[in-house]
């Protein structure tokens, strides 16, 4: 372990210290409080490490315990503890030679500091206290780290919080990266930032969960992905995770990585999470390197053995049989038009036609999914004597956009899961149809610029005053979607109106909160239950 080397330097007179019981010296531009207490001398910051009040018009009491009049914390001096509050509060060593008072100065190393940091910042995770991660993350990178190199305990403690697995908050955090890698490397406030909502996010969704959800110890002999894929279809949490362990510690992630997109793609499940999720988590991985690997990976399998299979209920029952009659030699793929205010089934059967051309079909299926969510009906965001089936919002069309890019990807390594990833895509497209207004005028949101259209949006990201970090992940996840689709094909047919859509959506945001759609479909859920 590193020693700092002592830097003992005189500050102040001990006798005037004596008469006037506290001073404040400047050593070095350092505001340092002394206070003298019977006869000992106490040094610490003067700037409380809530907020930077000065300590010095703070309140000595019980010889030892100094508050801070703005917001009550208390700081036991003599043994450094934090007694109400947060932070921690830097004391230094003090020893007197005859009339001088001499503090030590030096530094602690940076080892011992990004530890307290980290320390603290799990503390601040705990309570979601986001003023506090942030200032736990600017002491930790104040060291000379790498802000992103504090995630992996981030994720650590988040792994085994969540009953359902991982979230939006894991999921988002590449993009978060993205963005912050892009940033100048001088500014230092808007860099912070993605990391803060990255951490944020992972505390916010433990809030609601009262215990902790270990994942099983035992590990598989082997990896093996066939047996892999049948655990997760079977659910059998315990089983996954062991050959998931097995596959980390052999250094079998490629493997891996091909039998969980296959379970991503398998069915239509998830509200299209799956393949965003598991291709966003190896993206990250590659960025993170191997230190957040089972705090990634396990979650993931969690999230996909508990996820929901809507191709099971009767709006998508046509999915299974939509696969078994895909057409890999079929060469009719719609004009987009042809899919508008298309049923699931009908969409499902459109689609199925042109299986041997995929690249055209997945044109299509971008550019009718840009066309419905650049038309949706708003009047079902205000609605509040609808059934519970009607509540859908700009999220619901959102994803088939988002499942879309991260489908494209994963059958680019794997293209016999086109079927799956197009044929999912449908019934995307064939529930949201009753969703929109054809009719509505939406020249108002053609995008002229879209580099500059792309800046105001991410730049926006890093101050975006989104109270819920849900809907600040899925504006990032979306906005770089579309960026990458663009990018991608930036003279497709599809790019205005993917645009315009996009633009629509950060001018009209969801609603939030829906106090009368939920009290009424409350009554009539309890009344109809009799």
């Amino acid at each position: 372990m590193a020693i700092a080397r002592a830097d003992w330097t005189e500050v102040f007179s001990a006798a005037e210290l004596a008469t006037r019981g506290k001073a404040v010296v400047k050593p070095g531009g350092r505001q340092i409080l002394l206070w003298r207490s019977g006869d000992a001398i106490y040094a610490c910051n003067n700037r409380c490490p809530h907020e930077g009040y000065p300590l010095a018009e703070g309140t000595l009491a019980d010889g030892c315990v100094l508050t801070c009049n703005w917001h009550n914390w208390k700081f036991d001096l003599a043994s450094g503890e934090t007694i109400v509050g947060g932070d921690a509060l830097r004391r230094y060593p003090v020893k007197t030679d005859g009339d001088a008072i001499l503090l030590d100065l030096a530094d602690p190393p940076a080892v011992e500091v990004r530890a307290r940091a980290l320390a603290g910042l799990e503390e601040a995770l705990a309570d979601h206290d986001y003023e506090r991660m942030a200032r736990e993350m600017a002491r930790f990178e104040a060291t000379g780290a790498d802000l992103p190199d504090a995630l992996d305990a981030a994720f650590g403690w988040a792994a085994d919080r969540y009953e359902f697995g991982m979230t939006h908050a894991q999921a988002a955090a590449r993009d978060w990266l993205a963005l912050r890698a892009s940033l100048p490397i001088d500014a230092a406030a808007d860099r912070l930032v993605p990391v803060l909502e990255i951490i944020g996010h992972l505390s916010w969704d433990a809030r609601g969960e009262r215990d902790r959800f270990p994942f099983a110890g035992g590990r598989a002999d082997v990896f093996d992905g066939a047996a892999l894929e049948d655990a997760i279809e079977r659910e059998d949490e315990a089983i996954a995770v062991g050959l998931v362990r097995a596959a980390i510690e052999d250094r079998e992630l490629v493997p891996l990585r091909r039998s969980l997109e296959r379970v991503a793609l398998r069915h239509y499940q998830g509200f299209g999470h799956p393949p965003i999720y598991v291709e966003k988590t190896f993206a990250l991985l590659a960025v993170l390197g191997p230190v957040a690997t089972e705090a990634l990976l396990f979650p993931l399998v969690r999230n996909f053995c508990m996820g929901a299979r809507e191709d099971l209920i009767p709006e998508f029952r046509a999915y299974a049989p939509a696969l078994q009659s895909w057409d890999p030699s079929g060469t009719d793929v719609p004009d987009p038009s042809a899919v508008r205010g298309a049923g699931v089934s009908q969409c499902l059967d459109l689609i199925a036609a042109g299986g041997g051309q995929v690249g055209n079909l997945y044109d299509t299926v971008l550019f009718a999914a840009a066309d419905a969510m650049l038309h949706y009906d708003a009047r079902f965001r205000a609605h509040v004597d609808k059934p519970v089936q009607q509540n859908v919002d700009w999220l619901d069309f959102t994803h088939a956009i988002t499942h879309l890019n991260s489908a494209r990807k994963i059958c680019a390594r794997q293209p016999d899961l086109w079927s799956n990833a197009l044929l999912q895509s449908g019934c995307f497209l064939g529930r949201n149809a009753a969703f929109v207004d054809w009719d509505q005028d939406v020249a108002q949101w053609t995008v002229d610029d879209p580099g500059e259209f792309f800046d105001a949006i991410f730049d926006g990201l890093l101050d975006h005053g989104e109270p819920l970090y849900i809907y600040s992940a899925h504006t990032l996840k979306l906005a770089t979607a579309i960026r990458e689709e663009v990018d991608r094909d930036p003279g497709a047919a599809w790019v205005p109106v993917l645009l315009a859509a996009l633009n629509r959506f950060v001018h009209e945001p969801p609603k939030k909160k829906h106090a009368r759609r939920v009290a009424h479909q409350a009554l009539s859920f309890v009344r109809a239950q009799g």
